[in-house]
């Protein structure tokens, strides 16, 4: 993956933006997982009160790299824990945070969604969804964790065990909060991201970890041992 392909970050105001565009199916590899930890500490190093978090046109995110989750069993779930700490780090953040879903979002792409607070999605032709069980692979308890922190409680079971949905299903079952247009979808997000950055962070913050911190840090403490005997994909 080349540097140019990596996440990128943008200071707009108060407001801090990461894009995710490969330039194919912005996937989570350890390079762009790596860079993607280093782009949160620069978010609180420039003290920004509100987070956007966007893929390339038409792609959010398809979730981890295929190549390194099937390379090695011992590969695949170091990536996977690795992945996981960056999501709770993500769903605990102590600012607001925005998605702006701009097309397809499975599996990872899905739990990406499922971690930040407020979700834009585009009104294209697009799959959402967490797909782990369609391609052979248990999800990962903080996986089940947050679907079920995140997810209508009705759909949930479809939902962890292969549900793809379209945008506006999507919104029904909690992956989305809303569908825009296309051509609106990062200016919504934005004027999303300022509005919620008026709020006392604080405050905002200290909510947050309140809500979400004993499940956080319940999902941490016990992801190696999930991992530990957990398969890999099979395609």
């Amino acid at each position: 993956m080349s540097e140019t392909s990596l996440p990128t970050y943008r200071l707009d105001g108060n407001v801090a933006v990461i894009t995710m565009d490969d330039g194919k199916a912005n996937v989570f590899s350890n390079a762009s997982l790596e860079v993607l930890e280093g782009l949160l500490d620069q978010v609180a190093a420039d003290e920004a009160r509100a987070l956007v978090l966007v893929g390339r046109p038409g792609k959010f995110s398809a979730g981890f790299d295929l190549a390194e989750m099937t390379s090695s069993v011992e590969g695949m779930r170091a990536l996977v824990v690795r992945g996981c700490r960056w999501w709770m780090r993500l769903y605990g953040l102590g600012i607001p945070t925005v998605a702006a879903c701009t097309g397809h979002a499975l599996a990872g792409g899905a739990l990406t969604l499922l971690s930040c607070d407020v979700r834009v999605g585009a009104d294209v032709q697009s799959k959402i969804g967490l797909n782990e069980v369609a391609i052979g692979m248990t999800l990962p308890i903080f996986a089940v964790e947050l679907a079920r922190d995140r997810l209508a409680p009705a759909h949930l079971l479809k939902a962890v065990t292969g549900q793809v949905y379209d945008p506006n299903g999507a919104c029904e079952v909690g992956f989305l909060d809303r569908v825009v247009p296309e051509d609106a979808l990062l200016d919504e997000a934005l004027a999303e991201a300022r509005a919620l950055a008026e709020r006392n962070t604080t405050a905002y913050g200290g909510t947050k970890k309140n809500l979400r911190g004993e499940m956080i840090e319940r999902c941490l403490a016990g992801v190696e041992a999930d991992m530990a005997g957990m398969a890999g994909p099979k395609v």
